[in-house]
């Protein structure tokens, strides 16, 4: 079973909307301004699905900011999901830093059928990822209904993009060490954090940590999957693409160049989201 761990939809009149709502939220106006980049429907990621053989989807909203956007997009995905439920799981977006709002929005998607959360960022959605005090109800609430906590991280190094910014290895490692009893999916590779591994103590602190390897061809050469699979194992890597950024069939195109037996591949590209997601 092939799985993409990293995709995001959006409702389809957001299209139509961009000028409005990137002036009503600082993530979706860092990455969606752009007229020139794609989103993308529940049904336009299905069609893709299919002829990527693409067999099931994790989907989700942006860092949202305004939290009636927050509502909406999650209100999509968990509908999405009941029109697509062979092919589709949902993860809710909210930013932790609505304190028992947020809270109350994750319970209320989970309620609803949605397996995690995600994707969230740090920079836009302004909150320091490293205070455990403003994110230990938030992280409470995801252990206590055993969702996963999907991060957007970024590499300190190398060149620029859209969505690039602060949340580097550093303070993804913080949170990791507060939080360690929470699954917690490093996106991007967890900006280099698996290269750390190579010291004594860090394993030992990430055991319950997973990385995808959303947009990764943007990132990194294709050696990044066997290298992080002899750092952390094969086992606590997710193949993902960061749809519609890029279709899953390019992303897959590393996974084939890497120098990985069967085993690992066939963890990575769907029997370890398999079993994270109860699927």
């Amino acid at each position: 079973m092939l799985i993409d761990a990293h995709c995001h939809i959006t409702p389809p009149h957001f299209d139509s909307l961009r000028a409005s709502l990137s002036a009503r939220d600082a993530t979706f106006s860092c990455l969606y301004s752009n007229p020139r980049a794609r989103l993308a429907t529940a049904d336009d990621l299905v069609d893709d699905m299919d002829r990527d053989g693409v067999d099931v989807s994790v989907v989700m909203g942006l860092g949202w900011c305004d939290r009636d956007l927050a509502r909406e997009a999650n209100e999509y995905i968990i509908r999405s999901v009941e029109r697509f439920p062979d092919r589709l799981i949902g993860f809710c977006s909210v930013n932790p830093g609505w304190g028992s709002e947020a809270v109350h929005e994750v319970e209320r998607c989970a309620n609803a059928g949605t397996r995690g959360i995600g994707e969230l960022h740090p920079d836009t959605q302004d909150f320091d990822i490293t205070d455990a005090e403003l994110l230990s109800g938030f992280m409470e609430a995801a252990r206590r209904l055993r969702l996963p906590v999907l991060l957007h991280c970024s590499e300190p190094v190398g060149h620029s993009y859209p969505g690039k910014g602060r949340n580097t290895p550093d303070k993804v490692y913080r949170f990791i060490q507060n939080f360690p009893d929470n699954v917690i999916i490093c996106a991007h590779w967890g900006g280099g954090l698996p290269f750390y591994a190579l010291m004594p103590e860090v394993p030992r602190v990430m055991s319950n940590v997973y990385f995808d390897s959303a947009a990764s061809p943007f990132l990194y050469r294709s050696e990044i999957f066997s290298q992080v699979s002899g750092l952390v194992g094969a086992d606590r890597i997710l193949f993902a693409s960061d749809y519609p950024l890029m279709r899953a069939a390019r992303a897959l195109g590393q996974v084939e160049e890497a120098c990985l037996n069967q085993q690992a591949r066939e963890a990575i590209t769907g029997a370890n989201a398999q079993v994270l997601l109860h699927r």
